[in-house]
């Protein structure tokens, strides 16, 4: 039986998963995506073409991959059908898309529901994408939620009169136009014709590909510090972005994990709200946000930049049993003439590594940096490690040390082939 790569996010998504995926997919006979929404983004240039994914695996891109949308991803089915029809335009065959059949589905009174309350948070608000991830994800909690299989149920019309009754409820003591339950059935009927051949009973699948030894790889989405419960809550998302929920958002179980790659950056950035220890809100942050291009896949939203944090990536490494690491944006680092990178936390005096999701005892810590000298040059054509300039050598050989496993992947630049295989 063959064991699955695994593909995890390390901070608070953006650090180009994408790219890792993309060459581990090459070889993937069965790429599997496990959480999250359309709230998810990740773009991938072929051959000079962008492609940018919110639900399928980009290991669609491969023909001979299978690319499973997993059960526990939410799924608005518009947003899939016009992400198809993209490819489609750009001439890929979609063929190889499978979708769980337990997969809980995000209808319009799930959008509404993020936007009302959202509104109601005031200046307490989380920043959500507002595409109805939470509330699509608090249903399934509160069951009531609607699955792929449901959409060919014979009750399935009743299911959403029921739902489009309560919620509509909630919309009038609001003020909030209520939603018509007719057209939404008819909508999403035409929604699952268009679905259906991709629709498959995903554990099984998967357990086969398995027990014929098949390359079997999880594409994760979001990343560590947004998880539901090891992220900066209240500021997550509304899964379990980390090893936990590559495993309840699949089907595997903890036998089957093999390796697993850790993916950050060579600094930090953030969307949203939350703490952000090492943010730099001045012209160093400003600097890394336009060499880098941060600007949200799916939001456009300009990204919060600051210095990598390591304090927090030993705690992603620890939550995730992570083995490799693979880091992005080394030339981009590269371009400042000094570099820092946080290695403990100042409270009371006392400095330690001990990382926390606490705001307030993160409030009254003090980040502590180490320096190191930048101006890498043009890196982007380097394939081996040893090439690369001792300045670039130093700081990756320090993050190795401070962390404890070895960084397998090295981004140096933005096309596909722009990486060092460690």
């Amino acid at each position: 039986m063959s064991k699955v790569n695994v593909v995890l996010g390390t901070f608070f998504g953006d650090e180009g998963k994408g790219k890792i995926i993309d060459y581990l997919g090459e070889k993937a006979d069965l790429a599997i995506r496990c959480t999250g929404g359309n709230n998810a983004g990740h773009t991938i240039e072929v051959n000079g073409v962008k492609y940018a994914f919110h639900l399928i695996p980009s290991s669609i891109l491969n023909k001979n991959t299978i690319a499973l949308i997993g059960n526990g991803v939410v799924i608005d089915p518009k947003v899939l059908i016009e992400e198809i029809e993209s490819l489609k335009e750009k001439g890929i065959n979609t063929d190889n898309l499978r979708i769980s059949d337990k997969a809980h589905v995000i209808f319009p009174y799930h959008i509404a529901m993020d936007k009302l309350l959202e509104e109601m948070r005031g200046d307490k608000k989380i920043g959500t994408t507002a595409r109805g991830i939470g509330p699509s994800y608090c249903d399934k909690f509160e069951r009531c939620g609607i699955r792929m299989e449901d959409l060919y149920a014979k009750d399935f019309a009743e299911k959403v009169r029921d739902n489009v009754r309560r919620k509509n409820e909630i919309f009038k003591l609001h003020g909030k136009e209520e939603l018509d339950a007719e057209k939404m059935i008819k909508d999403y009927q035409k929604y699952a014709r268009y679905l259906k051949k991709y629709v498959v009973d995903s554990i099984s699948l998967i357990h086969e590909y398995l027990d014929d030894d098949k390359n079997v790889i999880c594409e994760g989405a979001q990343a560590t510090l947004l998880d539901i419960d090891f992220g900066s809550y209240p500021f997550v998302t509304s899964s379990n972005p980390t090893i936990g929920g590559i495993i309840t958002g699949s089907g595997l179980n903890p036998k089957n994990i093999g390796d697993v790659y850790g993916v950050l950056k060579a600094y930090s950035s953030r969307v949203g709200e939350g703490v952000f220890m090492t943010e730099q809100n001045n012209a160093i942050g400003d600097t890394i946000r336009e060499l880098g291009h941060e600007y949200g896949t799916t939001t456009k939203r300009p990204r919060r930049c600051g210095w990598l944090d390591l304090v927090a990536l030993k705690y992603a490494v620890r939550v995730n049993g992570l083995t490799h690491l693979a880091i992005n944006h080394v030339d981009t680092i590269g371009k400042l003439d000094k570099i820092k990178v946080c290695t403990g936390y100042e409270h009371d005096g006392i400095v330690d590594d001990k990382f926390s999701l606490n705001e307030e005892y993160l409030k009254k810590c003090k980040p502590v940096y180490e320096e190191y000298l930048g101006n890498f040059g043009d890196i982007s054509e380097i394939k081996n490690f040893d090439d690369l300039p001792e300045n670039a050598k130093k700081y990756l050989n320090r993050i190795e040390e401070y962390v404890g496993i070895p960084i397998k992947f090295i981004g140096v630049g933005a096309k596909r082939e722009n990486m060092i295989i460690k």
